[in-house]
């Protein structure tokens, strides 16, 4: 079955995770975790991202975040491909370090806000990493020791958490402590790895009671919300698609919008690929950049390729791109 695309919302709260090739270490000190929660906190500060839960396992990770100017898939690219380079130099490695692509589900906050932050800072409890509550309360490699009081970094957001369980922090986290608890015994337990309406609705066979009662759903394994989100979060994602294939039936292409962004700059479309620090040039290639892959879902490569750059080179000009954009007001259709 052919992957789905990855949606992207801004300002959407996901669950981000991803595991080890062959379950393997990702993780194999202290050292390792400070890298990537630098990485982590250098993505989320570049993004404008906001993470309200997280947790590092030796073979895997979960992360909670709500997505700032930069996409989910920015914040991934500059954690989880910068530690992996890491990892591999470090250990003298060569391969993947992590088991696919990793997954991404789009939650709907009102309703399973409080249960993914629970279902993530449950980890290493269920993992026997810790033995009681009490113990998790001192785990450092979890967002459940800020929470509770107990450790802090400035990039996660605590007091939003805490405000679902009260309006005193000492009450709020006395409440979001006990709701943990309940969590070790709670039966009816919502399966965050998998995401889609299916799961929301209670499994297939409501489903398809539903369907005998002419109640259709619509449901998508990229998202965890119930009829009302599924459908708004596609209706957004696919008039965005639509958008970008008008653009593209329109004959938009590297060489339209290398033309159209000399246009707005004054520069002459030869100088594009020339080589040197000129400030203009380097403004043009990242407005190209950021329209191509952005706008028109132009693969990294190729607009290395035409641009005569990396591939680095392109994935950090697309957030420069989108930042003279946006404070000079340019637009690729006027």
């Amino acid at each position: 079955m052919p992957r789905g695309k990855r949606l992207n919302v801004i300002g959407g709260v996901y669950h981000l995770f991803t595991r080890g090739i062959e379950r393997k270490e990702i993780f194999k000190d202290d050292t390792d975790r400070e890298e990537f929660l630098t990485r982590f906190e250098d993505a989320l500060d570049k993004t404008k991202s906001v993470c309200y839960a997280w947790v590092l396992m030796p073979n895997h990770i979960h992360l909670m975040i709500r997505t700032g100017k930069g996409s989910l898939s920015d914040i991934a690219r500059r954690i989880l491909t910068g530690y992996a380079i890491y990892f591999n130099a470090r250990y003298k490695r060569r391969g993947y370090l992590y088991q696919n692509r990793y997954k991404s589900i789009l939650c709907q906050e009102d309703i399973y806000f409080e249960e993914l932050v629970r279902y993530i800072h449950l980890n290493p409890l269920k993992a026997k990493i810790v033995a009681t509550t009490g113990q998790l309360d001192k785990y450092a490699w979890s967002g459940h020791a800020v929470l509770v009081g107990n450790k802090q970094y400035a990039w996660q957001d605590r007091d939003e958490v805490l405000l679902y369980f009260g309006k005193r922090k000492k009450e709020a986290i006395n409440r979001y402590q006990e709701f943990i608890k309940d969590g070790m015994i709670k039966k009816d337990k919502i399966d965050f790895l998998g995401g889609g309406l299916v799961r929301s609705v209670g499994g297939w066979s409501n489903l398809v009671g539903m369907k005998r009662k002419k109640e259709y759903w619509r449901g998508d394994e990229r998202i965890l919300g119930d009829d009302a989100f599924v459908n708004r979060i596609l209706k957004e994602t696919e008039e965005s698609l639509d958008q970008r294939d008008k653009l593209i039936r329109e004959g938009w292409d590297l060489s339209r919008i290398a033309k159209r962004t000399c246009e707005i700059l004054n520069l002459e479309l030869t100088s594009i690929k020339r080589r040197g620090k000129n400030n203009l040039i380097s403004e043009a290639r990242a407005l190209i950049s950021y329209w191509a892959c952005r706008e028109l879902g132009i693969s990294g490569k190729d607009a290395a390729e035409f641009l005569g750059v990396s591939n680095p080179a392109v994935s950090k000009n697309i957030t420069k791109g989108e930042k003279i954009a946006e404070e000079k007001g340019h637009k690729l259709i006027s």
